[in-house]
């Protein structure tokens, strides 16, 4: 693991867990948010369409089976259903800004349901250029809720009502290698959801989206 990456994850997971060090480490989430998306808008200014594509790993277990595109859309896809459905209640990016239509794609889920040849097969089809709109816009989107939630508000767990809400948009496939998400999700309080999914999530797919890209040019 990326070791600046990884010692600012460590020490933003200590702060939010204290009182009085909690908006220091919420700056800290922001900065190693800040540094990981410049790796992916170094992505877009340096490979070309094919590589986004690529699945050098295709045989592999690991983030790093899957494609640049896809790694992408999964992060947002993921960040978007939690931190608008699940903490926000509010509407979600992808179906406000109507971004299935202007990324093409086939699918409203996080991808977990895809494998191999359906990986590269869904990457294909999606235009970058919205794709790299839509993450901003998540992004941009889940910095204001974090930042106007309160130290106590992090314990709060998801209810009931909002697991409902969720499963009846259908944005994560009932497939057996997506539907644990729900639970798992679900199972945390705020607090969980930020130190995975608006963090070591994007750590964990950037570095194997790195990965490939060095296999790509090695």
């Amino acid at each position: 693991m990326n070791k600046v990456w990884s010692e600012l994850n460590k020490i933003m997971q200590a702060q939010i867990k204290k009182k009085d060090t909690y908006e220091a480490g919420i700056a800290t989430l922001f900065d190693l948010r800040n540094q990981l998306m410049e790796c992916l808008t170094s992505f877009h200014k340096e490979l070309s369409r094919k590589d986004f594509d690529a699945i050098p790993f295709i045989n592999a277990d690991g983030y790093h089976s899957k494609t640049i595109a896809y790694s992408i859309w999964h992060i947002f896809r993921i960040e978007d259903i939690v931190a608008h459905t699940l903490i926000n209640e509010s509407e979600q990016v992808f179906f406000a800004g109507n971004y299935q239509e202007r990324i093409n794609s086939p699918i409203i889920t996080t991808g977990n349901e895809l494998v191999k040849e359906q990986i590269a097969d869904f990457s294909k089809q999606l235009n970058l250029k919205e794709l790299y709109s839509y993450i901003s816009e998540v992004k941009d989107s889940t910095e204001k809720i974090i930042n106007s939630l309160s130290y106590d508000e992090l314990k709060k767990k998801i209810s009931e009502e909002r697991k409902k809400q969720l499963k009846l948009l259908n944005v994560v496939s009932k497939d057996e290698n997506a539907s644990w998400l729900i639970d798992y999700w679900c199972g945390k309080d705020i607090r969980g959801l930020i130190q995975m999914p608006f963090s070591r999530h994007w750590i964990m797919h950037i570095e194997a989206s790195m990965r490939i890209k060095n296999k790509i040019y090695s």
